[in-house]
């Protein structure tokens, strides 16, 4: 890490009295001795050897000894012996050093050293040829300006954020936490990895899936960011999926107080994550689709919506989207009720493609081998 070499104190008669502005580097001395042990020994040999001559010395004897007993050089060199005899102060700090050391480490710049570096470079206004400074050019009032713009505007976008959630009844600092990230992430990867950090204990993690969907239903024009970042939770983690699943069917408990905003934003929500595959439709199977005294206006409408925008994708995604509950016994009900209601509230909206599609849903629900095109 650094590299000490004894002719910076022995040999030069001005040596002890440079000593003196140099109680920064005694205070890592430690650290200098555990890097590079022998090169440390030298260092400190070299010291009392010029301390000693130093007391030695006839004629200015007297000026010498009172520069050896001055309390500041009397603590360099009581440093000094604690270095040699592998005595560390209680104000030493190694813990925290080793923690920024691991966090540097965790951040791929453990290989970054500072070699001979002096003062009097680190304060050089000009600052030139140092890796420090972007294309050389040292910073103006003009640089600093425009940085202390940008975070007073990142300033204002979290107060912002955070007054959103306040409306949007994210009522508790874990879903005003999860709220701005959401909202504020540059896309979902960013999302998804900031969400990851926050490492919620216990069922804490449950709040994601809720944050999320209550995001995306109010929303004034559906944002398909919501159901790439749902895809992406749901593969990484096998509980949110299941968290999903619940917060959907208490979603379907609400649709006849529901927004028609929030209703079709649901639809589409639930279309867009059968149609990746991260859910199928057996998420459907608490609905009742073929019991009338269930199926009142709005739960028509809302489910109808769903099945139309499930519709307009290719031939291939729809037999594979309704092949996926065809061999499951405990899902029959279910069949019958996906048949029964696209024929009843679907196909009878006098449109010769989704009576196409129809077709093919009702094959792939009679696909028992599970054949996926």
């Amino acid at each position: 890490m650094c590299n000490i070499q004894q002719s910076s104190v022995g040999g030069n008669p001005s040596a002890l009295m440079e000593l003196d502005n140099g109680v920064e580097v005694l205070s890592c001395g430690m650290k200098l001795r555990s890097d590079d042990p022998a090169a440390m020994k030298d260092f400190i040999l070299s010291v009392q050897n010029r301390v000693n001559e130093l007391k030695s010395t006839s004629g200015d004897a007297l000026d010498n000894k009172l520069k050896i007993n001055n309390k500041r050089m009397k603590f360099m060199l009581e440093t000094i012996l604690d270095i040699k005899n592998n005595k560390k102060k209680s104000t030493d700090d190694s813990a925290k050093h080793t923690q920024i050391k691991k966090w540097l480490q965790k951040l791929g710049v453990d290989q970054i050293l500072l070699r001979g570096l002096k003062w009097n470079k680190l304060l050089d206004p000009s600052k030139k040829d140092h890796w420090w400074l972007y294309e050389d050019t040292a910073p103006t009032t003009d640089d600093v300006e425009v940085f202390a713009t940008k975070i007073d505007r990142e300033v204002t976008e979290a107060q912002k954020l955070l007054q959103l959630a306040t409306t949007q009844r994210m009522n508790t600092d874990i879903r005003r936490a999860i709220f701005c990230i959401i909202m504020s992430g540059e896309d979902y990867l960013d999302s998804f990895e900031k969400l990851r950090s926050l490492d919620l204990p216990g069922k804490q993690d449950r709040e994601i899936i809720r944050v999320l969907l209550d995001c995306c239903l109010q929303e004034k024009v559906f944002n398909k960011y919501y159901t790439i970042l749902a895809s992406k939770l749901c593969s990484h983690d096998k509980s949110q999926k299941i968290t999903l699943k619940y917060c959907l069917w208490d979603r379907f408990k609400e649709i006849e107080s529901m927004e028609l905003i929030k209703s079709k934003n649901l639809a589409r929500f639930i279309s867009e994550m059968l149609v990746s595959f991260s859910l199928s439709l057996a998420v459907l199977k608490t609905v009742g689709l073929s019991n009338l005294k269930e199926l009142t206006p709005k739960k028509i409408m809302h489910f109808r919506m769903l099945f139309e925008d499930i519709f307009k994708n290719t031939d291939a995604v729809v037999w594979n989207i309704f092949t996926r509950v065809a061999v499951d016994p405990d899902l029959e009900i279910l069949r019958d009720g996906l048949v029964f209601f696209i024929k009843q509230y679907v196909v009878n909206t006098n449109d010769k493609t989704i009576s196409e599609k129809f077709k093919i849903a009702k094959e792939a629900l009679k696909n028992m081998e599970e054949i996926l095109r």
